[in-house]
């Protein structure tokens, strides 16, 4: 194999390491979600999670979108050996951050009674009131990981997201359930697990990146951050008013038992995004600093829906054709009722994550923030209309066909534009052959479900004979590409003894 892409190399590398601790804090996730459903009733599951959703709304007013400039030109200014402007960016976002993120999170502590009131839980008042202290936490936490992604040193983001954040939460969320403190033990789970991330990653970057930290300073000019950055983080608002919004909308037309069945099913359902998670990270500098050569961005492209969707489908014919066993199993029988929320955004995600994202990564990339912004406006407004029309008449299913709607119309969207303005696609024939792997998994995967009465029995062999037979479908199309053993070489030696060998002797 010759003159590969090293930018596939650095994608195969640091994806491996994010892919890594995005199952381990997937892992965690859930086990954190399991643990809620069984200490506490649905009714105050769903207040924490209606009361955390008005947290990360609120969080995104506090950072202004300035985050997201640091992966941007951190990376292009490394690149130019200018890391003195490099410097100077992470220090004037954090700076910048830290005064506005204080200012809303004092806001946001003087209108608790009146969000408490608007839902019609009081008790919103003392949780929201608790959990104001982390807005300004939540803008660092940001500003870490970005500061990760632009020097394409993700193992470190691993430690701090994905390890510590999670396990102390787990802990100390599992302590306090089991002594019965209940709403409280949820909060205090949250807040302290954010606390001592944030500290173990500032003291990894700071002795990881301590060359880049110790440069002379040079501060830049503070338009080019703005003006890339302002569109972004009014997208950043819509983006997460959109995330947040099913619940708000459930939370005022329905109870707070529907919010927490409802946020199970869509946990469950967005655990597609873990690989488009894992690779994005990476994959948004790749793009900025190769955004003028057309033809290796679109390589790079194919390569990454390629492996996505070759990762992510076979998840998502398993979540489809098993959620009320996986939801009675891993949760408890009453969430079961989340079956169809499951497989709506588990066919909306793959869609979406597969064509650059709900965020936009591949445009953000390119450089067009502000259509990243219309964008995630008519994912917003898409969502809210049809979500608004139909959770009073089909409850928590309404919001699912709400989210589904607005995820395939935007991922339709990216794909219109980038190949308008670049020429870019990411349809090849090896693209085909992965989809089609697909049709067989699914054929195989159907019959369990409709003949096995036992939900155990379904959760532990339905992934099985699903992924089996999608890798042999894959193996008769010979559907593996150069870029493919590149990868597989760069994630383990031992896994690319496995690829046919007239791949390997291309």
């Amino acid at each position: 194999m010759t003159d590969h892409d090293e930018g596939v190399s650095t994608l195969a590398k640091q994806g491996g390491i994010t892919f890594v601790g995005n199952v381990v804090k997937g892992v965690l996730g859930f086990a954190i979600v399991m643990l809620m459903t069984r200490f506490v009733s649905p009714s105050v599951y769903g207040l924490f999670v209606l009361a955390t959703s008005v947290i990360l709304f609120t969080q995104v007013f506090a950072n202004l979108g300035l985050p997201l400039a640091i992966d941007y030109f951190v990376p292009q200014y490394l690149d130019a050996g200018e890391r003195g402007k490099a410097k100077g960016v992470i220090v004037q976002v954090t700076a910048t951050v830290l005064v506005t993120s204080s200012l809303v999170a004092l806001a946001l502590a003087l209108s608790t009674a009146r969000i408490g009131a608007f839902f019609q839980e009081p008790a919103m008042r003392i949780a929201l009131l608790l959990l104001s202290v982390t807005i300004p936490m939540l803008a660092i936490y940001k500003v870490l990981l970005t500061s990760y992604y632009s020097i394409k040193k993700l193992q470190y983001r691993v430690i701090m997201r994905d390890l510590v954040r999670p396990i102390v939460r787990f802990a100390v969320t599992a302590g306090l359930l089991l002594a019965g403190f209940g709403l409280l033990g949820l909060i205090a789970g949250y807040v302290i697990g954010l606390f001592v991330a944030i500290t173990v990653g500032t003291a990894v970057f700071v002795y990881k990146a301590w060359d880049l930290l110790t440069a002379d300073i040079e501060l830049v000019a503070p338009g080019p951050l703005v003006r890339y950055s302002v569109p972004l983080a009014m997208t950043s608002v819509v983006f997460v008013l959109m995330g947040q919004v099913d619940y708000f909308l459930l939370g005022y037309f329905l109870s707070s038992d529907d919010v927490g069945i409802y946020r199970v099913g869509y946990m469950l359902g967005s655990g597609l995004m873990i690989i488009f998670n894992s690779l994005s990270p990476v994959f948004k500098p790749l793009i900025a600093e190769t955004r003028e050569d057309t033809a290796l961005v679109e390589q790079r492209f194919q390569v990454m829906a390629r492996w996505i969707v070759g990762i992510t489908l076979p998840y998502a014919i398993v979540l489809s054709l098993g959620a009320s066993s996986y939801l009675a199993v891993l949760y408890t029988p009453q969430y079961a009722a989340a079956n169809v929320v499951v497989v709506l955004l588990a066919g909306a995600f793959l869609f979406n994550v597969t064509f650059g994202g709900p965020d936009g990564t591949l445009l953000q990339g390119l450089g067009y923030s502000r259509m990243v912004f219309a964008n995630t406006l008519v994912l917003f407004g898409a969502n809210l209309l049809v979500s608004m029309t139909l959770i009073p008449i089909v409850g928590i299913e309404g919001a699912a066909i709400g989210s589904a709607t607005a995820l395939f119309l935007v991922g339709a969207l990216t794909l219109g534009e980038v190949y308008h303005l670049d020429g870019i696609h990411p349809f090849t024939r090896d693209f085909a052959k992965v989809v089609g792997a697909g049709v067989p998994a699914t054929i195989a995967g159907a019959p369990i479900v409709l003949f096995v009465d036992s939900d155990l029995v379904i959760v532990a062999t339905l992934p099985i004979v699903v992924i089996v037979v999608f890798v042999l479908s894959l193996i008769a199309t010979d559907a593996f590409t150069d870029e493919d053993a590149q990868m597989v070489a760069e994630f383990s030696p031992t896994l690319q003894k496995w690829l046919p060998a007239s791949l390997l002797n291309r």
